[in-house]
This record gives C-alpha cells, structure tokens and sequence, in this order.
C-alpha cells in the first residue's frame, strides 16, 4: 500500500518513518524505571484477589497461531472472574453472538492477556498467561448468574500479573461523565441497519436494541 487516507488527507507510505528493530525503538523511549521493569510478579498477591473481586469487566486479548488478533470484552457483576488459587483464574463465558474468535485462537495459540477494570479507576490490573478452555468444572456453580450457569469458561494459568498506571484514563478522560458524548453517533440499531442487517426494518432493530435488551444477557 503506497498511500492512506486519514483524516489529514492522503498519505505516501513512503513519509512515514517506520521503526523496525528492538534497538531502535530501545533508543526512542529509554530505559523503563526499575520500578516499571521489576514490577511483574508470578502469583496473584492479596491486593490482586481483592482488585478481581470488584472487578466488573475485563478485556480478552488472543492471536491465532497465524498472527490474526482479537480483542473480547467480558462483564458481569463485581468478581467477574473467579480465583481458583495464586496462579489461576476463570473468567466465564455468557451468551453472546457464538462468532467465539478469542477461544478459537486459544484452540491454536494459548497465550493470552487480559486488562481488569474497576469503573472509575485509572489504573487496571494485567494477567498474561495461558489460556485452556473448559467446558464443565465443579466450579462452574461458582460462576452461575441469574440462574445462567456458563457453558464455557476460559481457565488462565497466570504467568505475568502487575498493576498498570492511570495515564491512559487520565489522557482520554473515560470516566468524566462530562466527557461523555454518546449521542453524537448513530443509534446501535442504525449501526446494525447500515452495516449488518440491511434488510431488517429500522423499527424492528430498535425493538431489539431497546430497553429490552437488558432481559436477555443470560439467556
């Protein structure tokens, strides 16, 4: 691809300046601190349980043996996922719209990471590991919701976990209200109508995507 097109106009990949090794981009950026460097722990310390149990919603992170990437939101109530010991945790799957890109990766390439949000802070908790997936556990009752016990279930054997800085959340300002400006794109039922299901009546989208779409996340 020799040009793109952005929002400042066409641009020649040829103006770009790439960086294209290790030693490059060392010199770029430095040196983390120690504290940055040293900060990666093995096991789930006493402050990570508690970050998990308050923790409403994760990011699953997989690639496929072939490089192709996903990114999957997961959320349920406070302790989504669930502490098995130091160096284990689950994070169950609920119903959803069965495309399961993130566990076929994991069927080919068990290395995965996850981000744990606690609405409001900044800062978020990093588990890398590997990833198997599980389709009955006698913990599963653990992890029923509103009478929905999962079918699936990632189970992670913790290998990097460390607490992450606010920095980001700081920059974009996520958690302001003030900064909020959700009604400036289309609806989700126009989404869906301009690029999902053409053919599906407007009025039957937004029935979908209406308040009644609350009643059916476990089942």
């Amino acid at each position: 691809m020799d040009t793109a097109d952005t929002t400042a106009g066409t641009v020649s990949m040829a103006s770009i300046a790439e960086i294209t090794s290790p030693e490059e981009l060392r010199e770029l950026l430095g040196e983390p601190t120690a504290a940055a460097r040293d900060k990666v722990r093995t096991r789930l310390h006493d402050l990570d349980k508690e970050w998990l149990a308050l923790s409403p919603f994760c990011l699953v992170a997989t690639a496929a043996a072939d490089g192709t990437c996903d990114v999957s939101p997961k959320g349920d109530p406070d302790g989504l996922a669930l502490v098995l010991d130091d160096t284990t945790v689950v994070v169950p799957e609920r119903p959803g719209n069965r495309r399961a890109d993130g566990f076929f990766n994991v069927l080919s390439n068990p290395h995965v990471g996850l981000i744990f949000f606690i609405p409001g802070r900044g800062d978020t908790l990093r588990v890398n590991g590997r990833a198997r997936i599980v389709r009955d556990a006698p913990f599963f009752d653990a992890m029923t919701v509103k009478g929905h016990r999962p079918q699936l279930a990632l189970l992670v054997e913790i290998e990097e976990v460390f607490h992450h800085c606010s920095k980001a959340f700081l920059r974009s300002s996520l958690w302001k209200p003030e900064t909020w400006r959700p009604e400036e794109m289309p609806s989700r039922a126009r989404i869906a109508k301009r690029l999902e299901r053409p053919e599906a009546p407007l009025e039957e989208l937004e029935r979908y995507y209406g308040p009644r779409y609350a009643d059916h996340l476990y089942g």
